[in-house]
């Protein structure tokens, strides 16, 4: 799954392509994968993209009306004004970008393509698909007057790399006999990080993903929140510039322990274990992570005593 670092490059990528384009079409491929119907997703014809940023895991293309049919006066101005294209995308899904859309027609059922955008800018003209792979389909698009629309994105907790997401507020969320991978997964708690990203900032933090969060030790909370500052950062850093077709190997080649079962830990030389879940597993490395002790599948039993 797209998680933070890989949603912050695609966006900025998207910014730096489509920022300034007007959005020529929105084709539906899939519309179970269409989560609104007002307004309609047709409005956005028309319209000129302002921006594309994130929001945790979700991208979001903020548009204005063209303002050479609406008048002077600048429409970024007015919030009312604007319609925001979102999508998430979710387990499976990804995005193919094109300096030159292809302009055949997508059928509803019969492509592996949930949704089309086009977009022309500087008399070229260009746009994504969203492809979903998997027989799970949960990629979800949303055309809404406010990213805050979206239930999933009125809940999210805090940007985990904004200025206001301190030692403190952090520590704050760590009061709950929960466990810590279970905390940083929680986008009602940190928005943006997922699977992978929890197994890599457990392992450079040196704790157990099955540590009570409750039960951290101050210095144990500190070293844990350096590690996420950090592990995202470094991971933002590396995906940056790349176009979305670079990003997904871009993100396994730099894992440190998450998807290396067997493998040996860079930092010390331990073999890297596994625990399975009925639907996603998490890798860490006893030796510097649990002390020396294996976790136990939690399908059958507990943590091995």
């Amino acid at each position: 799954m797209p998680e933070l670092p890989e949603v912050t490059a695609l966006a900025s990528f998207l910014d730096e392509h489509l920022a300034g384009a007007e959005v020529t079409k929105l084709q539906i491929g899939a519309f179970f994968a269409l989560k609104t119907a007002e307004p309609p997703y047709t409005a956005l014809t028309g319209r000129i993209v302002d921006s594309v940023w994130c929001r945790g895991k979700f991208v979001v293309i903020s548009t204005v009306p063209d303002r050479q049919e609406d008048g002077p006066e600048d429409s970024r101005s007015n919030g009312n004004e604007r319609l925001h294209l979102m999508f998430h995308l979710a387990k499976a899904g990804w995005v193919h970008y094109y300096d030159e859309l292809p302009q055949t027609k997508l059928k509803s059922g019969k492509v592996l393509i949930d949704a089309r955008v086009g977009f022309r800018k500087d008399g070229r003209e260009l746009g994504f698909d969203l492809t979903e792979a998997g027989t799970w389909k949960r990629l979800a698009i949303y055309v809404v007057r406010s990213p805050e629309d979206v239930p999933a994105v009125a809940e999210l907790g805090p940007e985990p790399l904004d200025s206001a997401f301190d030692l403190e507020t952090f520590s704050k969320l760590l009061t709950h006999r929960q466990q810590i991978k279970g905390v940083l997964r929680n986008q009602k708690m940190i928005a943006g990080i997922g699977n992978a990203y929890s197994d890599e900032i457990l392992h450079v933090a040196k704790l157990s993903p099955f540590a009570l969060a409750s039960s951290l030790e101050p210095e144990e909370v500190e070293r844990l929140y350096a590690a996420l500052r950090a592990t995202l950062m470094d991971a933002i850093r590396e995906a940056s510039g790349k176009p979305p077709s670079e990003l997904k190997d871009s993100k396994r080649s730099s894992m440190r322990v998450h998807g290396r079962t067997g493998e040996a830990c860079p930092v010390c030389g331990d073999t890297v274990q596994e625990v399975s879940f009925s639907d996603s597993s998490l890798q860490y490395c006893p030796t510097c992570q649990t002390g020396g002790k294996l976790l136990a599948d939690r399908r059958t039993s507990k943590f091995l005593k």
